[in-house]
This record gives C-alpha cells, sequence and structure tokens, in this order.
C-alpha cells in the first residue's frame, strides 16, 4: 500500500470535552485515502490506542459510516462520506488557513502560491484563492489552476468542489522552495514534511535491500528530498531503477572509505543494468539534470566517491579551501612575492585529510582539487532536464544565450562581473545602434543570475529596436519560461503569433512550449497543421516525430521521421533524426533497426561540424540505448 495521507495537526489534536475526536479522524482517514490499515491509526502521528481504535471502528460499522474490506482493512461508505462532511462543515466555520510569507506573495508567481496553499492546509477553495490576501482574479486563477491540475499536481474534488495537493504535488513544491529565500528554520520544517510523506516508502526500500548503516540511510533520504523522481520518469520507467542510482551514490561517500562498490559490483547485486546506471550517475554527477551540484573523486578507475554541494563534508572543505587561498594571496601582496600554487595545495590536501577525508585519499585529492578550486571561483548551477535532450526550444530562437540562470553570487565573482559590466555599458555609450553590445549585455546579466535585469532591458529594447520585436519577445518568453512563467512567456508568443499567423517559426516555438507545458493535444495539432500544409519540409515532419516520441507514441513518430528523411535527405539534423528513429525502434521492440539506425546516427554526427560537446551529449543517449540492446 502506498504511503497514506495523514490529516492536520489541528484535526488531530482538536478535542470535544477535553477528548480527542477520533471519530473525525477516523473518518477524516478513510475519506482521503482509498482504505486504511488497521496498523495506521496505531503509529505515528494518529497513535491512537488499542481499545479506543476497536471500540469506534465497531461503532463506525454499526452505523453504517465504515465497511471492512478484510482482516484489518476498512474504507468508508456513502453515508460515512456524508458524516465526515457534516463534521468538517462544523469545522469549516472556524477553520483558519495558513497562507504564503511575504516573500513569496511578492514574486506573483500564482502557481507557487496555489501549490503552497494547498500543501499548508487540508483543502482549500475556490474562494480561497479569490478573497484577500491573495486575491488573485479570476482569468489569472483559472490558467494557473487548470495547469497544475493538467500536470497531475493539484487534485480537484468535483463532489465537493475542492482543491488538494497530490503526491507529486508535494514534490514540485519542495523544489519550488529552493526558488525563494527563506530562512533555515523555514526550510527545515517544510523538509520535516517531506520526511514524513517518504518514511514508509525508504523504510520498505531499506528493509527490501537490508540497508542498516545509518550514515548511508541518512545520505538516501537527503539525495531523495533533493532530486525527484518525476524529472526523469519519461526514460527511467523503473523508479525502483531511481531509488537504487541514490542508494549507489549514497554508499559511494569518503565518509565510507575504504568501503565501496563499484558501477559493475553494484548492478549485479542489486539488479540494475550497469549501464542505465552508468549513465544516470554521470549525467548526475555533472549537473545535467538536476541543478544540485554533486562533486567526484577518483581512486582507482573502479572507485569513485560522490559527495554533494553544501552538504557538511563541502562547507567544511570548502571552508579549509578558502582560507588557503585568502592567506596566501593575501601574504603575497604584503611580501610581494610570487606564489607558491603546489605548496598551498600541499596544504590543503594535508589539512583536509587531516580533519575530513582518509590519508590514502591524498594522490586522489591531489586530481581533484585543481578542479574544486576552479568551481569555487565560478560557482554555477545549471539546470538542463534530461528530456530537453529532444527539446529544440531554445535552439531555434536563442543558442547564443546562456541557459545558466541559478547563479550564486559569491565575492570573488561580483568585482568580475562588476568590471565586465561596466566595460560593455561604456562600448553602449560610444556605439548605441550596435545591437551586438546589448546581446552581450544580456549574456552578462543572464550568467550572473541578474534575471530582473534581463527582462528590464528586453523592455527598453523593444523600444529602442522596433524591428527586432520578434527575437527580443522570444527572448523575454525564454527567460520567463526558465523561471517558472512558462504561462506568461506563451501568452507572449500567441502575442506574436497574432501578429505574423503564418510565421512557421513561432508556430514550430509555440508547438514546443505546449509540449513543455504537457498539453498533448493542442501542440500535436499545432504541428499536424504545418505538416499537412508544407508537406516536403522534412524540418516539420522531424519536430511532429520529435514531439510524438515526448509523448512516447513511437509508432507514429518513426512514420514522421522516415518522411524527414525522405523529403530533404541528409540534411544538418540527420544525425538527430537516426538517433531517435534507433531509440523509437527499441521501445518498440524492433531491436536489429534500432541498432542500424542508432549507429548510422553516430556516423552522422561524427561527419558533422557540430561542437564536441554537443557530439559527445547525442554519443552518450546513442550508446545508452546501444548498451541496453545489447544487454537483452
Amino acid at each position: 500500500m502506498s504511503s497514506s495521507n495523514f490529516p492536520p495537526k489541528e484535526i488531530i489534536d482538536h478535542s470535544l470535552a477535553g477528548r480527542k475526536n477520533y471519530e473525525h479522524i477516523i473518518l477524516w482517514m478513510l475519506y482521503n485515502n482509498d482504505e486504511c490499515e488497521w496498523a495506521v491509526f496505531l503509529q505515528e502521528p494518529l497513535k491512537i490506542p488499542m481499545s479506543t481504535l476497536s471500540r469506534h471502528l465497531n461503532q463506525l460499522q454499526s452505523e453504517g459510516y465504515v465497511n471492512k474490506i478484510s482482516k484489518g482493512r476498512y474504507e468508508i461508505t456513502p453515508e460515512g462520506r456524508r458524516r465526515f462532511h457534516n463534521l468538517s462543515t462544523a469545522k469549516e466555520k472556524k477553520r483558519k488557513l495558513s497562507y504564503p510569507p511575504d516573500i513569496i506573495i511578492k514574486k506573483k508567481i500564482y502557481s507557487h502560491w496555489i501549490l503552497w496553499m494547498v500543501y499548508n492546509n487540508n483543502f482549500c477553495k475556490w474562494v480561497d484563492f479569490l478573497n484577500a490576501p491573495l486575491s488573485i482574479n479570476q482569468s489569472s486563477l483559472s490558467k494557473a489552476m487548470n495547469q497544475l491540475i493538467n500536470e497531475e499536481l493539484v487534485i480537484k474534488d468535483e463532489e465537493k468542489k475542492e482543491y488538494r495537493i497530490s503526491h507529486g504535488g508535494k514534490s514540485k513544491y519542495s523544489g519550488m522552495l529552493q526558488y525563494y529565500d527563506l530562512d533555515r528554520q523555514t526550510i527545515l520544517e517544510e523538509e520535516s514534511k517531506r520526511i514524513d510523506d517518504n518514511t514508509k516508502i525508504t523504510i520498505n526500500f531499506f528493509k527490501k535491500h537490508k540497508i542498516e548503516d545509518e550514515g548511508i540511510q541518512f545520505r538516501f533520504l537527503n539525495n531523495l528530498l533533493k532530486l525527484d523522481y518525476n524529472t526523469v520518469k519519461p526514460m527511467l520507467k523503473e523508479e525502483d531503477d531511481f531509488y537504487k542510482i541514490l542508494l549507489f551514490l549514497s554508499i559511494n561517500h569518503p565518509y565510507q572509505y575504504p568501503e565501496s562498490i563499484s558501477i559493475s559490483e553494484f548492478s549485479l547485486k542489486y539488479g540494475i543494468k550497469e549501464n542505465t546506471l552508468s549513465y544516470y550517475i554521470d549525467q548526475i554527477v555533472e549537473n545535467k539534470i538536476y541543478p544540485i551540484r554533486y562533486f567526484k573523486v577518483t581512486d582507482s578507475p573502479e572507485n569513485h566517491y560522490y559527495f554533494q554541494e553544501n552538504e557538511k563534508l563541502e562547507i567544511m572543505m570548502r571552508a579549509i579551501t578558502e582560507d588557503h587561498i585568502t592567506k596566501i594571496t593575501y601574504l603575497d601582496k604584503l611580501f610581494s612575492r610570487p606564489s607558491d600554487i603546489k605548496e598551498t595545495v600541499k596544504e590543503i590536501i594535508d589539512e583536509i585529510c587531516t580533519l575530513l577525508f582518509d590519508n590514502n585519499l591524498h594522490k586522489a585529492l591531489e586530481v581533484f582539487l585543481p578542479e574544486y578550486v576552479k568551481y569555487l571561483a565560478f560557482k554555477i548551477e545549471s539546470e538542463i532536464v534530461l528530456k530537453e535532450t529532444y527539446d529544440k526550444l531554445e535552439g531555434i530562437i536563442w543558442q547564443e544565450m546562456s541557459n545558466i540562470f541559478q547563479v550564486k553570487m559569491i565575492k570573488n565573482l561580483e568585482d568580475q562581473y562588476t568590471e565586465e559590466l561596466k566595460q560593455v555599458e561604456m562600448k553602449i555609450l560610444a556605439d548605441r545602434e550596435n545591437f551586438d553590445l546589448y546581446n552581450s549585455k544580456i549574456r552578462l546579466l543572464a550568467y550572473f543570475g541578474q534575471i530582473d535585469e534581463v527582462i528590464s532591458l528586453l523592455d527598453d529594447l523593444l523600444v529602442d529596436f522596433p524591428n527586432r520585436e520578434k527575437e527580443l519577445k522570444l527572448k523575454k518568453a525564454s527567460v520567463l519560461k526558465h523561471v517558472k512563467q512558462p504561462e506568461a512567456g506563451l501568452k507572449i508568443i500567441n502575442e506574436l503569433i497574432k501578429e505574423s499567423p503564418d510565421d512557421s517559426d513561432l508556430l514550430i516555438y509555440k508547438a514546443y512550449w505546449l509540449q513543455y507545458l504537457n498539453k498533448i493535444e493542442e501542440s500535436l495539432n499545432l504541428i499536424q497543421d504545418l505538416v499537412r500544409k508544407y508537406p516536403d519540409n522534412g524540418m516539420y515532419h522531424d519536430t511532429y516525430g520529435e514531439i510524438l516520441m515526448y509523448f512516447e507514441n513511437y509508432g507514429e513518430a518513426v512514420n514522421q521521421f522516415l518522411d524527414a528523411l525522405k523529403s530533404v535527405g541528409d540534411e544538418w539534423y540527420a544525425y538527430q533524426t537516426y538517433i531517435k528513429m534507433g531509440i523509437c525502434y527499441k521501445e518498440l521492440g524492433y531491436n536489429e533497426l534500432a541498432l542500424k539506425h542508432l549507429n548510422k546516427g553516430k556516423d552522422f554526427t561524427k561527419k558533422s561540424s557540430l561542437k564536441a560537446e554537443i557530439k559527445q551529449n547525442w554519443f552518450k543517449i546513442a550508446d545508452l540505448f546501444l548498451a541496453e540492446i545489447e544487454l537483452r
């Protein structure tokens, strides 16, 4: 049975004549869960005494409010639902809602307001969002709520017109909090709620795989709170495999040295494909899926140790490293002497090995530390979701702009940022008509996470460069998407299409945007219209196939990819088309065709004039699916 929903504290603690209202608690549990087991009522946070539970369940059964499904399993009846509604209505008159803190309200991201409300209240009514202090207008509320319901983050009870958060919504809510500068206590309280939600899952996983080491258990839970399965779900179908990947990271931690387990050993012991484990560990550690940074210390080709940014180990390591770097900088200036970097590195590693790492990792740290120092100098967090490997959304309009928005400014970067910005602005003053200079300023602002300034500059440029309206508005839409306001971005795209209804680039852009919002029918209808209108345009067929593939309609996707190649032959994007066809054939079970097309895609990739990094990304994707086929 999946993790149960539990009532809020005010219902558990509410008393009648000095006694807890157990009838209301039991009916709440049965109303908000499909069924409940006897043991659930005895555990935290309910802890109903056994004799009390027995007495109330018998009474509720005799009154026709509860059915006993089988031994120790109960469900609520229609009469029980009415009884619960009456009890809740009586309490509802005194119901006090919790509202988001000012720091969240100030941002005016309505989807975040809604998620906060449904997470922190038992349920919400439509009017709760219309009334003060939120006062969301009907149109904005409707758009935001429908998006959350479509994404299955919020559940609507049609009969009672109530809104509740889903399990996926809870994960989304936790990630949402990272966008706000909340105090540490608030974050701890929110993480505690998520720990409660994940307790049953993790306990069962630990029992199944006999994970008894408390250090590993703690790191696993910490990883689970930071990394959301829904992000990789489109490609990693088995949730249990996701837990195993997190377990691998949790086991291979520097605190476990010299105990470690290689990828091949782990895959055999825990029953996960070696290439799948290898691929996702690589993607997580290289920061390509999640914004959480992981570091890897290599002891030997088979032994690697991983730790997270901002965990205790990394915080202490950072403090030691920065202290030594600061010291050598000050002393060198004081005595006008050249820096002895080798000696400094040795001192850093000696202290780290004394306090944090086993001394046998000294040589491994000699290799690791220079890269870590670079990281400290350019502390960047990127947000690249795996499914966006197939997503040309940014590439169509704005390849030159950095995707990196979540930069945390640190002291040793501020001077660099200020100086570079000053130089660009001086050049703009000297040559106000040079649009490339403004692009440089936009890239610089985006690189250092100054998103409000980016939007403000784009608005100013729309006035000064009206002939570049399309380019500037699409850039603004892209920025809004990155700061989790995709509906606002879509509004801009729709306005542009209204002005230029036959602009096929805009229509393709909108189709990808609708795909991102998971609006299946709208996305497919739009690209279908383009394919019908321009049947000989291979790019449109390729885009159609890619969107079908995203929504797992692999058979029809193959047909569109074939039409794409038939229409234009070996165009620049053919390497993608062949690899995507290979993936589709693999998903359909046609392994020989899959091998043929994946390898052909790799050959085209080698011959292409793509940047080395882009080539490597496509090689990795092709190799992942080739390895899966070879294992069968």
